[in-house]
């Protein structure tokens, strides 16, 4: 058994985030401060992007972007069934209508090609889709050129959901999020690649699609007085729009700003991470390491290892088990969408409808990473999964 325990993500907190969260305690803003929006423009100098909103949380940052790009009932939203439900969900607090394409095998993000196919046999049937969600699993990149092709080509909206792939490259760029998409979506949970706690922002270049997200964060209130129908003083306030209360504190904000501040050295403590276990896992034959597209720089949210589960005499949940029993505690990334009992109840999904999301889901395990992970760490825990096999 090992001394120390692993889970396979963990924050990265240190005294200048500890300071900058009670600096703002102190202070007297504690919610719609100006700490919100530093860290707002701090994401746009960061991320090369005219416009960032920060809310409370991925899922809310998701739902702001569906409601800011008029979805709505009849449209058709496609995303890769290995994600987080609410790459989908989105589409479904608007009453749109989710579907999904098989992933790639060796990018394991959305494939492009049966993409196409998919959107053909749409308009066959006198059909269009209305957005794509890519999802940048892992941290590795989606096609991006490939999907603004398509997007252009077949006139649908473009959202990057980003929450794993915080300082990824595509074709060497660190800032191509919101340069293919419409819209980008980011996380800020703990075991993201930085945290506010729970936090989430939108990232756009089109002014008119952040004024509506910032509106509706705000219960779709507004006090600009360019907008307002009346002034009755400087207490006034109109509501536009039926929004939510999707707000982000200036304390989280402030441990926001002084971790995006640390996300390069996270990425590349990220990637030193990867490099070890794709090195050590090399010879290992019941083992699949992650590949990455030619395209891309990978910024390991995750370290998705696959396991051949029929070469051993465990199955994943023995193997889950032993590796607990000895001080890991993996995960599993992700049970497809499409398999969830909502899904396959409301809208007719089954097993068998994407077999490469499938397949991949039958051999994960996602492994410990996480940039105050140390070499004598790395070298118990790989010694470790190697043990377990047998």
């Amino acid at each position: 058994m090992l001394t120390k325990k692993y889970s396979y993500g963990k924050q990265c907190i240190d005294q200048s985030d500890i300071d900058a969260v009670v600096e703002v305690l102190k202070s007297d803003w504690m919610t719609q401060g100006p700490t919100v929006t530093k860290f707002e423009n701090e994401l746009c100098k960061k991320f090369n992007t005219k416009y960032a909103t920060v809310v409370s949380n991925g899922t809310a940052s998701l739902h702001l972007i569906a409601m800011g790009l008029g979805w709505k009932t009849g449209d058709i939203i496609i995303t890769s069934p290995i994600t987080f439900v609410a790459s989908s969900n989105c589409a479904l607090y608007v009453g749109a209508t989710p579907d999904f394409v098989d992933i790639d095998p060796v990018s394991y993000t959305i494939d492009i090609n049966l993409l196409e196919d998919k959107i053909q046999k749409y308009r066959k049937n006198g059909k269009n889709i209305k957005a794509v969600v890519g999802v940048d699993f892992a941290g590795h990149p989606c096609e991006w050129e490939s999907l603004r092709y398509l997007a252009d080509k077949y006139d649908f909206q473009l959202v990057n959901d980003n929450c794993h792939a915080l300082g990824a490259e595509y074709d060497g760029n660190f800032d191509y999020a919101a340069k293919y998409a419409d819209a980008v979506n980011f996380s800020f949970h703990p075991v993201k690649h930085i945290t506010t706690g729970e936090g989430g922002a939108v990232l756009t270049n089109n002014l008119e699609l952040n004024d509506k997200v910032k509106l509706l964060r705000t219960h779709g209130i507004t006090k600009d007085k360019s907008l307002l129908e009346k002034n009755d003083g400087p207490w006034y306030y109109e509501m536009h729009n039926l929004g939510y209360n999707y707000r982000i504190t200036d304390f989280q904000c402030a441990l926001g700003i002084t971790q995006l501040k640390k996300l390069d050295y996270f990425v590349k403590k990220r990637r030193d991470i990867a490099k070890y276990y794709n090195e050590r896992f090399e010879n290992v034959k019941q083992f699949i390491t992650p590949k990455v597209s030619k395209y891309a720089r990978h910024a390991y949210h995750i370290y998705p290892l696959q396991v051949h589960f029929e070469m051993i005499s465990l199955n994943r949940n023995e193997y889950f088990s032993k590796l607990k029993e000895n001080g890991i505690n993996c995960q599993v990334h992700y049970i497809p969408v499409h398999l969830q009992p909502y899904y396959k109840k409301n809208y007719g999904f089954k097993v068998g409808d994407y077999p490469n999301a499938e397949s991949f889901y039958s051999k994960e395990v996602s492994i410990p990473i996480y940039p105050s992970l140390e070499e004598e760490d790395l070298e118990s825990i790989t010694d470790l999964l190697i043990k377990s096999l047998f």
